[in-house]
Order: structure tokens, then sequence, then C-alpha cells
């Protein structure tokens, strides 16, 4: 029998004479399809003579040029894709954070399809600097003194630490080493920076005098981290910023914080729980301030360095600077986010995270409506309700926050929530919800107007 199944797999000169495999030669070279013919040829042989499993191994033969095709199929389409948010999460890390608007999209595609002068200074015609781009407008929002743009906060964080602390001690709350998403935490980080890690105080309490018992001639900054993904309550005390400030000032020591989130906004007149903005914290005289562009400010993945002009232009000059910098993408959209916040108004009507995040309930319920109806006139036995949930900031951000919202509810009758949620996520344009109590969740706070077509009809396909 295992003969016979040898003698049924095709050549592969056979099989790139198909007119299937020949519509890929116009997209993929020949030597790669060829390539991936015969590996999965020789993984079939393999198979063939370690298994005894002959069904399996007949249904392997039979659908031979399927798999092969899908496998060409997945390497020629892209691995990002777009997915449609339901789960209410605002600022989703699994998802790509904070979205653009087309706005600054078509503002920036010019730049994106061109040339540009990253690093080229028009007026005296000669190499100029990419990081001026964002620079200007980014201390007029904030009143800082100097601006410096990386790859991402925990970028920021290490070269911050490894300009002004390399080889000294930075001096930080017990209560404050946090750990980010990805199991990265704040002591790795310092030590990445060249830091050595003082930790003062406890968990839950923290006091001044625990940092100035800390000083000595070694240390090299104090540093605040802002413990935005969780929250220490009850029989607590931190320190604040502007009384590390004066002690700063007073020992002749660097004062740094992470702002981690960061915001321009304050949250707090629109009902959410008070967040420190940006300028808050630079307007307290703290030395050297980080914080990151793709969570609450809504831009790029990027993270922002604020400080006094001689230690940011340290860390310009630093070696790790080169490896952390960002390319003209982020820049470009950076710098059309942070001009969206020269006025208030603007920015929180043209960001999306900013627009989601303070959208009043009942424009989300009005979403969730025109939801339902899209389903049930296409499919009037449909088992959807309109409920009330409550939506997440998300990011790390005001882990207790949860905001009023409402939602479509799917009852599967035919079926269960488990599955329609995989099915959900094996779309072409994947959806991806959640589910209680085996009922599947579509909070609308997260949902574009070009979304409802697409549920609507996958809803109702699913059911159906």
């Amino acid at each position: 029998m295992k003969k016979e199944l040898y003698r049924k797999i095709p050549k592969v000169d056979s099989m790139i004479e198909k007119k299937e495999f020949k519509d890929y030669l116009k997209k993929i070279d020949q030597k790669i399809v060829v390539g991936i013919i015969r590996k999965y040829l020789d993984g079939l042989r393999s198979e063939i003579s370690s298994s005894d499993d002959l069904k399996k191994l007949e249904k392997s033969i039979e659908n031979i040029d399927k798999t092969i095709l899908d496998r060409l199929d997945s390497i020629y389409s892209s691995n990002l894709k777009r997915v449609i948010n339901c789960t209410g999460v605002v600022v989703h890390t699994n998802l790509g954070r904070s979205v653009l608007s087309e706005d600054i999209f078509n503002e920036i595609k010019d730049i994106l399809t061109h040339y540009t002068n990253l690093e080229y200074d028009l007026s005296k015609g000669e190499r100029g600097s990419r990081y001026n781009i964002v620079e200007d407008v980014i201390c007029l929002l904030t009143g800082a003194e100097a601006a410096l743009v990386v790859n991402n906060n925990a970028a920021a964080v290490i070269l911050a630490l490894n300009t002004l602390s390399s080889g000294k001690e930075a001096i930080v709350s017990r209560g404050e080493l946090v750990e980010i998403g990805g199991s990265f935490r704040i002591p790795e980080v310092m030590r990445m920076g060249g830091a050595e890690l003082v930790e003062v105080g406890t968990t839950n309490r923290t006091h001044l005098v625990d940092f100035e018992n800390a000083i000595s001639e070694n240390t090299g900054v104090i540093l605040k981290v802002h413990t935005s993904n969780y929250k220490v309550i009850g029989f607590s005390k931190n320190v604040d910023s502007a009384d590390l400030v004066k002690l700063g000032k007073e020992r002749d020591i660097i004062v740094m914080e992470d702002l981690g989130s960061g915001t321009m906004v304050d949250l707090s007149k629109f009902n959410i729980a008070y967040e420190p903005t940006v300028h808050e914290c630079v307007k307290k005289g703290v030395d050297v301030v980080t914080f990151s562009g793709d969570k609450l400010l809504g831009g790029p993945q990027a993270g922002i360095i604020l400080g006094n002009k001689e230690l940011v232009g340290r860390m310009k000059k630093n070696q790790l600077t080169r490896a952390l910098r960002v390319d003209k993408f982020t820049l470009a959209s950076l710098e059309s986010v942070c001009r969206k916040y020269l006025l208030e108004s603007k920015a929180l009507k043209e960001i999306p995270t900013l627009r989601m995040i303070i959208q009043p309930e009942e424009e989300i319920k009005f979403k969730a409506e025109k939801l339902y109806k899209m389903i049930k006139d296409k499919n009037p036995s449909a088992n959807v309700k309109t409920e009330k949930c409550k939506s997440k900031i998300g990011g790390g951000s005001l882990p207790e926050e949860l905001l009023d919202s409402y939602a479509v509810a799917l009852y599967p009758d035919k079926t269960n929530a488990s599955r329609i949620d995989r099915e959900f996520r094996s779309l072409e344009i994947p959806i991806v919800a959640r589910i209680n109590e085996d009922r599947v969740i579509l909070d609308m706070r997260t949902v574009f107007d070009d979304d409802y077509e697409i549920i609507a009809e996958e809803v109702n396909r699913i059911l159906e």
C-alpha cells in the first residue's frame, strides 16, 4: 500500500504546468514556487514512511494541490490584517493600539510616497537632523525646552538612563517597579540602561524621606514611574513629582518621570478619572519626562522624551540614539497628530482614540440600534439584543476606569458563542469580540462607520 502511495505523489515538473500553479508564477518567482512544492512533497514522503494511518495519508495525497495552493495564497497575502474591534477596548495593545484617522493618513500619504527632507536642511542646502521635524511642535504643546523621539517608551527610558545614569544609581519607589506588556519590567529596563537600581519605601507607602536617605555620591537620577496599569488603594502613599523636583534641586540630582501612556488632555472634565497631563508634569520642573506616542496621545508607536535642553542634547549624541531612531512614517504621522492638539477641540474631534474615549453613551446606543436593525432586517428570527455594557480605555491606561457603553449581543440558538468567535476570527476581515455567558458581545464604542455592513453580513451568515 505504501508503494502505491509513493507512486501517487506527482512530479514537481508536472505540477508546475497546471494552470492554477502557472497563475502564481505571474506574481511569485518560479524558484520560490518550485521550492514550496518540493518541500511539501518531501514532507509527504517522510510522513508515508513513518505513519501507518493510511486513510489520513490517502486524504493528504488527494489534497496535494489544494494544500500547496493554500500555502502559496497565504504567502502572497498580508500577515498584518485589518480587523474590526468589537471589544470596546479603545487602546487595544493586541490590535495595534491607537488608530490614525483617514485625515492624518491623507496628510502624510504624499510624504510617504515621495522623497522627503528627512535629514536635509532646505534653507542651508546641507545635511539636517530628523529630530528637528517634530521637536518644535512638541515643545510648543508641552512647554518643554527640548524633545527627542525614539521608537517606543521603553527605549526612551533606556536611552535617558543610559545617558544620565549609566554606572550610577537610579532611585525609585518600590511601589512603582511595574511590569508592562509582554513581561517587560522596569527593573530590567533600568539595568539595560546601565543604571544600578536602588529601591526605596514599601509596596504601598513611600515617603520623601526615603528618597533623601537613599541619595549618595553615586546617585545619577531619581526616577518616578507612573503606575498607569495598576492602582494601589487603601493604606498607601507616594511622593509627588513636585516634591522630588524640590529635593533634586537641593541635592543637585536629576529627576526623571516616566509617564507611561501620557496624555495632552485633562480627561477628568469628561467624567473620567484624573490622569496627569504631560504639560502639568513639565510645569512642575521635572528634568526629563518620557511617555508613549501610541496610547492616550493617539499617534504612532513612539517614545517621546522631553526636558532640559542640555540633558536632551546629551541624549541626541548618545550612540544608542541611532539604534533607537524613528523613520519618516513615524515622524510624519506624529507631527500630524501633534498639530491637531494645537486646538484641543480639534484633537478631541479628529483623533480617533480621544473621540472614542469621550464618546457620549447616547451616541453609542444609536450605533448599537443601527447595527441591530441591519441584522434584524435581513434575519428577523435572529436572537440578538441591544444591551448596556462597559468599555475600557486599555493600553495600561486608567485600569479601574470603566466607560458606559452599548453593545449588540448575539444569543446563538444552533451553535455556541465560542464557535461564532472562532468563525469571526477566521474571516477575511476578522471580527474580534467579547464572550460573556455564552453570548457574543459586540461593543459599539470601537466600531467604525465602514464596519457595520461587514459585521451585519457575517453575523447573519453565521447565525443562519
